[in-house]
């Protein structure tokens, strides 16, 4: 089933826009008894390529700013771990206050106490991005088969919508396929305008898409729509979200594809957790699986990562979004915001494989 006319060939499967961050993580310690972190680069753009490239060994690409100094080179170091291909903007570190790489502190709780995610982004360079930045028609001379971004990019200042407006513009003039994760986070967007001024941009940015990924929450929130009359009998229960599809739509005719992830949480350690998308009027739906999670952080990204994967190689819509919710599933049995997953392992656990020990 053709649902998006995806170029068949191109030097880069699906290039990325969007903001790399290094998470500072103490693990199961709170941040305010810590005395030892992990570093663990990410940013919610970033991760969708990297792991493309690093699970699904697609060609991949991360437009961004980058600053040139040790934690900028650390960051890169791991884009290049990960066989994404950077494309950045360099910024000089004035040795003082920046512009720096932002940071990210997440702990990750332990049982009846939930995670706690903060940051700092005070001067991060990936805020100063404005249209013009990049040369996007050499960046698509060599064919890119598909862009993405994310509502964490748009939130950073005034000037990163527009932006990822500009490189979807050119992406579609190009032949492109154009997604949209909303990810929308309210800390972000209310340092300068809140949940109205993220619509007006927000809205703008979609008008653009073609694949949009994000749940009821983000689709209320970061697009304006109204909520069904429906009541969700759980969390895994996708009524509500099917429920807003012909509102999106009715709005934004263009979009061929929504998706969202369905999780449960019982407790910081075991989610249930599902996935469903609508696609060409169809609605397919993943199993659940019961998750003994290590690290939450990065698993909505998982399942973008392989939800495009399945829609980039021709797999049938259902296949696509059973691939996704399989990624998913064990990226938060990894440390980390990206990938340590192999291809094989997300296809034995798409057809129901087992943690029985692999010898």
């Amino acid at each position: 089933m053709t649902i998006l006319n995806i170029p068949i060939h191109g030097a880069i499967d699906l290039a990325s826009l969007g903001a790399l961050v290094h998470r500072v993580d103490p693990g199961v310690v709170p941040f305010h008894k810590s005395s030892e972190w992990t570093i663990h680069v990410s940013g919610g753009e970033f991760n969708v390529a990297a792991n493309l490239a690093n699970c699904f060994r697609l060609n991949t690409a991360i437009v961004t700013a980058m600053v040139d100094y040790p934690i900028g080179e650390l960051i890169a170091e791991r884009v290049r771990a990960m066989g994404v291909r950077p494309v950045y903007k360099h910024f000089a570190h004035n040795g003082v206050n920046g512009p720096n790489m932002a940071t990210v502190y997440s702990d990750r709780g332990y049982g009846i106490r939930p995670p706690v995610v903060f940051y700092n982004r005070s001067n991060e360079a990936a805020a100063l991005l404005k249209p013009g930045d990049f040369d996007w028609q050499a960046i698509f001379s060599d064919g890119v088969r598909w862009l993405h971004s994310g509502g964490i990019f748009a939130a950073l200042s005034e000037t990163t919508g527009e932006v990822i407006i500009e490189a979807m513009q050119a992406a579609r003039a190009a032949g492109a396929i154009t997604s949209f994760d909303l990810n929308y986070r309210a800390k972000l967007w209310n340092i300068w305008g809140g949940e109205t001024r993220a619509q007006s941009i927000i809205r703008r940015i979609v008008e653009n898409v073609d694949v949009l990924v994000g749940n009821e929450e983000d689709l209320q929130l970061g697009l304006g729509i109204p909520g069904p009359n429906v009541t969700a009998k759980s969390k895994l229960d996708p009524a509500v979200f099917i429920g807003m599809i012909d509102n999106v739509l009715e709005k934004y005719p263009k979009i061929k594809v929504v998706a969202t992830t369905l999780r449960e949480v019982h407790s910081t350690n075991r989610h249930s957790w599902a996935a469903v998308a609508w696609m060409n009027g169809q609605i397919h739906l993943s199993p659940t699986a019961e998750l003994d999670v290590y690290d939450r952080v990065g698993g909505g990204d998982g399942f973008a990562a392989g939800l495009f994967y399945g829609l980039l190689t021709g797999e049938e819509p259902q296949q696509a979004v059973n691939l996704g919710w399989a990624h998913g599933a064990l990226l938060t049995t990894f440390p980390g915001d990206t990938t340590m997953a192999t291809l094989e392992q997300v296809r034995a656990f798409v057809k129901g494989g087992s943690a029985r020990i692999q010898r």
